[in-house]
């Protein structure tokens, strides 16, 4: 191999890493957004002819409605994407979730046309779902798909996936940087303004911004070529076309596996970073009402490092002793993370954020983009990857609803919640020693990902 194509075959993964890491970190920001409003404007404005608690948990049902919508954009996604192309599906994800988020923002409230207003709100929630369905799929596999024709042929990287890892992180670290830029635009507009002003329109603000991070993304993402891995396969005609169907068929056990990995991860994530600001709010700790945010802020700050190093950390010893200290981690510290909030002190409520989520969440999440890849074969590797990652993040959106309702049922304590996660974090432990390691494995065969010789 020549200097020159070595260095464009390190180009390539490089630049997808970057484009996956900006436009997921918009697509990220679009969805948290979301999040945060519900969990402290939305009530009042879209739900205002109930009672405060049934409007949070009125606006609760209607966040829970995009993670329902997510396991309709894996499938539509997964088809397009294992059929088309990967590069196609996203440009087109970024596009609708854009629009869909902007015209949040422009919304009328309960105020001024009633019960419309949440039908509305409901539609352009629902289309963030298809959308954010249809992106982890294909960030991911644009990275580690990349990463994965890079190391080919290459002497330095014969053993397969030993930067899978880390390349397939930067879509994650989206997740955080999306988080961080949703709560601190959020934070900075509610900061600069008194509480009415917010109310009657300056909550819109952060909405509308969406229009402008959705054409930088698009500049990024239409540069970049579609995986070699994926056009070899193609010009081969192994592409499958019927990609959900397939992978349903021969590598069910999979999809199964990566949906219970999943689960306790994303509930975790949900539980933390939206529900924990209600709580925060509601329950009488006295805390300062800016704690929850900086919290969130600072964990989300955080993990756009310990993402990264927990994917290089299983390039190094393994996907699954990775993933499954955090599955272990969280389930036992979950009821710790309470007793912090319960304190009031925004220092160790911020403390337990980072630990929390920083620690074992980010333990779970840095590996499993390039685990989920690494389960499937390349001509169903988008169906299979999002439909593990999307219908494993249904029960994610419901769990802030549910959360309230057994912090009712408990008489305003959160031990009925932690027998909840524990539950979760059950199914995810199981699925995870069942899961077979794959750090060491090629991804360009036909079956699934294979360990060298």
């Amino acid at each position: 191999m020549s200097s020159a194509e070595a260095s464009t075959r390190e180009r390539v993964p490089r630049r997808a890493a970057v484009a996956g890491l900006v436009g997921s970190t918009i697509e990220w920001y679009d969805f948290y957004l979301y999040a945060t409003a519900a969990a402290l404007v939305f009530g009042p404005l879209f739900f205002s002819d109930v009672d405060p608690a049934a409007g949070v948990l009125a606006s609760f049902a209607t966040y829970a409605a995009g993670f329902g919508a997510r396991p309709i954009g894996a499938v539509v996604s997964g088809h397009l994407g294992d059929r088309i192309g990967r590069r196609t599906v996203l440009v087109a994800s970024l596009l609708l979730m854009g629009l869909a988020t902007t015209a949040i923002g422009l919304l009328p409230t309960y105020a001024s046309v009633g019960i419309l207003a949440p039908i509305l709100l409901v539609v352009m929630r629902l289309l963030q779902g298809l959308a954010v369905g249809a992106e982890w799929g294909g960030a991911v596999l644009m990275s580690v798909e990349h990463a994965e024709s890079s190391e080919r042929g290459t002497s330095i990287n014969t053993a397969g996936g030993k930067r899978r890892g880390l390349f397939g992180s930067f879509p994650q670290i989206g997740s955080s940087a999306g988080m961080l830029l949703a709560s601190g635009v959020f934070a900075v507009v509610r900061g600069s303004m008194d509480q009415e002003t917010f109310l009657a329109w300056g909550w819109r603000i952060p909405f509308l911004l969406s229009i402008v991070l959705v054409g930088v993304g698009l500049a990024i993402r239409l540069t970049l070529p579609d995986p070699k891995v994926f056009t070899d396969a193609r010009d081969r005609g192994e592409l499958s076309k019927r990609p959900v169907l397939d992978v349903l068929r021969t590598e069910r056990r999979n999809v199964f596996l990566t949906i219970g990995m999943r689960i306790a991860q994303n509930s975790l994530y949900v539980l933390a970073t939206t529900f924990a600001l209600t709580y925060l709010t509601q329950t009488g700790t006295g805390a300062s009402p800016n704690a929850g945010l900086t919290a969130v802020i600072v964990a989300s700050a955080i993990g756009l490092f310990s993402t990264p190093l927990w994917a290089i950390l299983s390039d190094r010893v393994g996907r699954k002793p990775v993933y499954l200290g955090g599955a272990i981690g969280s389930a036992a510290f979950f009821g710790v993370f309470f007793l912090l909030l319960d304190t009031g002190s925004t220092v160790l409520i911020v403390l337990a954020m980072v630990v929390l989520v920083n620690v074992f969440h980010d333990a779970m999440y840095g590996p499993q983009a390039a685990w989920y890849s690494e389960l499937f074969s390349t001509k169903v590797r988008y169906s299979g990857a999002s439909l593990g990652y999307q219908f494993g993040s249904v029960v994610a959106g419901f769990a802030p609803l549910i959360a309230t309702a057994l912090l009712l049922a408990g008489d305003g304590r959160p031990w009925l919640i932690w027998v909840f996660f524990l539950v979760l974090s059950a199914v995810t432990i199981t699925a995870t020693v069942l899961a077979p390691e794959t750090h060491r494995a090629t991804i360009t065969g036909d079956a699934g990902a294979k360990v060298d010789a």
